[in-house]
């Protein structure tokens, strides 16, 4: 499984997962529910003929809540945007910010389904579903939709899951997962084992080029070359 993250959050990362997809460099894709490319992404994976293969990318770290309650809960959201702050510091949650998160993920999975996308898997933007108070609420959430498969902690670098749930976690809970989880720099070999999913984020880069995305400058993606 190798997942193109991202998909709606701008026009050309959405675009770029398309084309990753045609080419076979990508297997799926999750989607953010509350990207600002959201409609275009839909008729493209509708046109495309992909659906089935687009999961739920959870989004609690950037862009604008769906939901009225998540837009007043300031452990999330400033000046009515989602903000890090808590991929940071990280606390158990009163009973009003559980609310205010189960009632954000059910608008996301909600927005997903409305318009047509099964979300059969499901991970997050900045691996907010694997902490350890956000955990429990998004395998309630996911439960409630049928959510089957959820994304592990990366497995080659132990020290990312400080702070948050064990990979067994998700299994306990009754969801499947793969064995293994990384990106392509943990498989130096190109190599990938059976039952891994490797992470990519697709996009272009100032000439054009389609590259798995390291990050931006000056407004413009850059990274390597995305190849099989």
């Amino acid at each position: 499984m190798i997942n193109g993250d991202d998909f709606g959050m701008t026009e050309s990362c959405t675009r770029a997962i398309c084309l990753a997809l045609k080419k076979g460099l990508i297997t799926h894709t999750t989607m953010l529910a509350n990207g600002g490319c959201f409609e275009q992404a839909v008729v493209l994976a509708r046109e495309q003929g992909f659906a089935e293969k687009i999961g739920w990318h959870i989004n609690l770290t950037e862009g604008k809540p769906l939901t009225d309650v998540m837009s007043r809960c300031p452990l999330f959201v400033r000046g009515g945007l989602f903000h890090k702050a808590y991929l940071n510091n990280p606390r158990t949650l009163t009973p009003d910010e559980q609310n205010a998160v189960i009632e954000e993920l059910t608008a996301q999975a909600n927005r997903l389904r409305d318009s047509g996308i099964s979300i059969r898997h499901a991970d997050s933007h900045h691996y907010i579903h694997t902490y350890q108070f956000i955990a429990p609420l998004v395998a309630q959430v996911c439960h409630s939709f049928g959510v089957a498969q959820i994304r592990l902690n990366r497995t080659f670098q132990p020290t990312v899951t400080e702070g948050r749930v064990d990979n067994a976690f998700w299994r306990e809970q009754g969801f499947a997962t793969t064995k293994q989880f990384g990106r392509p720099s943990d498989f130096p070999d190109g190599d990938y084992p059976d039952d891994a999913e490797i992470l990519v984020h697709p996009d272009f880069d100032k000439d054009g080029n389609l590259i798995d995305r390291r990050g931006m400058e000056n407004g413009i993606p850059y990274g390597e070359r995305l190849r099989k």
